[in-house]
């Protein structure tokens, strides 16, 4: 038995349906549009591979000429490297990768500059150095996978690999998906379609075809305040820093074009294969690329990484109180988020991400998030083009989250991480 969300708000209207169980997450994803100032958006939850929550509204053009449907995509930036990290694992729940060993043995090139102990796993980690390019890429580098990957490769680490984390921003996917590449002879795109996204039957993309730009959604950079700036966003006015070059130096990913559009809202940035922050998807897209990592690897019959591969990808790898990029207390597993609590920080340090320990995944900038549980069996995906403020979850997202959990009978997130 489902029940139907049909109402009206300021940016359109809101459809969908939800089990009764989880009726707080239709009150949550509802007030987000009344309160909150959510323009459009999506949520997904599933439960045991099951779908319980599946919302969507509002409109996908901040002048309110597109409605929001359930087929709209965005850009999910960052949520993207959730994807990438599976593929990576799934290459190696099948032998094909040991994560252990020096990239250099799938990708000769990149031991240069004192690259060629760096494994795997650092990439995973974020502990490779090659947070950023320094050398001034040309225009339109971020959709030229050769550009990218001879940067890269000459690229000196900003630190000693595998000493401490920094956040690879924008290189994760070239990084990663050059191994990719190298492993099975496709594109990063290509792999993650056929390996993932078509068995799991998932509207996912890392380089979306012309025939889908039209579902697209236009995403609105968040507002700032001058006065309470974050250290990443302080540092960045340096343009010789790691902070700028990690998202300044692309080739123009960020900047407007002739017509006062951002890059990465247009087709040539939404088909090029950005795997850290370019895929295009919706709710429904992000809780179905979890849902098997939410059933113990397999769903559906389909296997698609052991117990031994699920236990690495959900397990805490890589934590301090600073990253070298992002400036904050960060939490790592192999290729994805852990739960974050950084409240009782700085006032202009408190991006948190409240989940249960077992849960792991990977927000995007703006606040878009995919995540599995595999204790609870929940999967979980959010998108929206209104973005928020911050590197980690706003309260658009969070509140979705925690009502799922409190409809789970969930007591408490006061620990830092949701309690039974």
């Amino acid at each position: 038995m489902t029940t139907t969300l049909d109402t009206t708000v300021p940016s359109g209207s809101l459809a969908g349906t939800y089990d009764p169980r989880f009726e707080q997450v239709a009150a949550e994803f509802t007030k987000n549009f009344t309160a909150r100032d959510e323009l459009g958006g999506s949520v997904c939850v599933m439960h045991n591979g099951e779908t319980v929550v599946d919302l969507w509204g509002g409109t996908a053009r901040e002048d309110g000429g597109e409605t929001w449907n359930s087929d709209t995509l965005s850009v999910v930036w960052s949520s993207t490297k959730g994807a990438v990290s599976f593929c990576t694992h799934l290459l190696a729940a099948r032998g094909e990768i040991d994560l252990d060993a020096p990239v250099a043995d799938y990708w000769p090139e990149y031991a240069q500059n004192g690259k060629a102990a760096t494994t795997v796993k650092m990439m995973l980690n974020h502990q490779s150095g090659i947070c950023a390019v320094s050398e001034p890429l040309p225009a339109g580098a971020y959709a030229d996978w050769d550009t990218m990957i001879k940067a890269i490769e000459k690229q000196a680490p900003f630190f000693e690999p595998g000493t401490t984390h920094g956040y690879e921003a924008l290189t994760y996917g070239w990084l990663l998906g050059e191994v990719i590449r190298r492993v099975t002879g496709l594109s990063l795109g290509t792999f993650f379609r056929t390996a993932l996204a078509e068995p799991l039957g998932i509207d996912f993309w890392i380089g979306l075809p012309e025939s889908e730009e039209h579902r697209t959604a236009r995403m609105i950079l968040p507002a700032t305040d001058p006065a309470n700036l974050s250290p990443f966003m302080q540092a960045m006015a340096d343009p010789t820093s790691v902070q700028a070059l990690a998202l300044g130096n692309s080739g123009g990913y960020m900047d407007l074009d002739e017509n006062g559009v951002r890059n990465f809202d247009l087709p040539l940035a939404h088909g090029a294969e950005i795997g850290a922050a370019g895929g295009m998807t919706n709710g429904r897209g992000l809780a179905g690329l979890y849902a098997p990592l939410a059933c113990g690897g397999s769903l559906n019959g389909v296997d698609y990484v052991d117990a031994d591969t699920l236990a690495r990808m959900a397990a805490v790898s890589s934590a301090s109180s600073r990253d070298f990029t992002l400036l904050a207390p960060m939490r790592f597993s192999l290729g994805y988020f852990k739960s974050v609590d950084n409240r009782r920080g700085p006032a202009n340090m408190r991006d948190s991400m409240f989940l249960p320990e077992p849960a792991f995944g990977h927000p995007g900038y703006g606040g878009s998030i995919g995540f599995a549980d595999p204790e609870s069996g929940i999967s979980f995906g959010y998108t929206m083009n209104r973005m928020g403020d911050g590197m980690l979850l706003n309260e658009r997202g969070q509140s979705l989250i925690d009502a799922v959990y409190r409809s789970l009978g969930y007591r408490s997130r006061e620990s830092g991480f949701w309690l039974k």
